[in-house]
């Protein structure tokens, strides 16, 4: 999805927002985000009336690039 806005919500495991804002993704298809290290995150990101929401972590050794999430 290419060039469209989402809404992106991020919680740490706390409870903590550490996002919460409209992102538009790049022309290849991905939004660009940047969290703390050696943590993990509640993810939901919404478009057009769907939604995914997914723990995302952000340890040694975890991938850099999630293509997993996909929006129902």
């Amino acid at each position: 999805m290419v060039e469209e806005e989402f809404d992106v919500y991020i919680e740490d495991e706390d409870g903590n927002v550490v996002v919460d804002k409209k992102m538009k993704s790049y022309a290849n298809g991905f939004i660009d985000l940047w969290l703390p290290r050696n943590q993990t995150y509640n993810t939901k990101i919404e478009h057009n009336g769907k939604t995914v929401e997914s723990e995302i972590s952000t340890f040694d050794g975890d991938g850099t690039c999630v293509t997993t999430m996909q929006l129902l």
